[in-house]
């Protein structure tokens, strides 16, 4: 459903968060080996996640990555789609047509049209802190945090 690069930019950002929690701040080479990526293409990745005020880079020593434990419930998957992917899967057409529109819709177009909607809906609902506290708990599970 998204790109390779935004599955990875959710599973980072959930990682980063969960080691937030326990005041963790992981560097790249850790952040990569847990999301199964390679750290060239990860940290392409989290340079569009600082870019877009997700997450947080630390220089030096005792630098790696973090996100404030008061904007967990605040970023949702939709904030990392959009950074990421942006926002054709809610806007383009179903069909990759460029000249689909309302008013000149595919044969698709409308049918999809609901799907979208339903689909932006629902990522501006799951919040990080959701997506942590559920793995955490047992409810949900990812191999990074397993």
């Amino acid at each position: 459903m998204f790109s390779k690069s935004c599955e990875y930019a959710i599973r980072a950002t959930v990682f980063i968060g969960s080691q937030s929690f326990s005041g963790n701040k992981p560097r790249l080479k850790d952040i990569s080996r847990e999301i199964n990526s390679p750290e060239a293409f990860t940290a392409k990745i989290l340079q569009t996640l600082v870019k877009h005020s997700i997450i947080t880079s630390h220089k030096g020593p005792n630098g790696g990555f973090s996100i404030s434990l008061d904007l967990l419930p605040k970023i949702k998957i939709y904030d990392i789609v959009l950074a990421v992917d942006g926002d054709s899967i809610f806007k383009g057409c179903a069909l990759g047509l460029p000249k689909c529109s309302e008013n000149h819709p595919c044969p698709a177009h409308h049918k999809f049209k609901a799907v979208r909607k339903q689909l932006q809906k629902t990522l501006e609902e799951i919040s990080i802190e959701t997506m942590i506290t559920d793995v955490i708990s047992g409810s949900t599970f990812l191999k990074i945090l397993n």
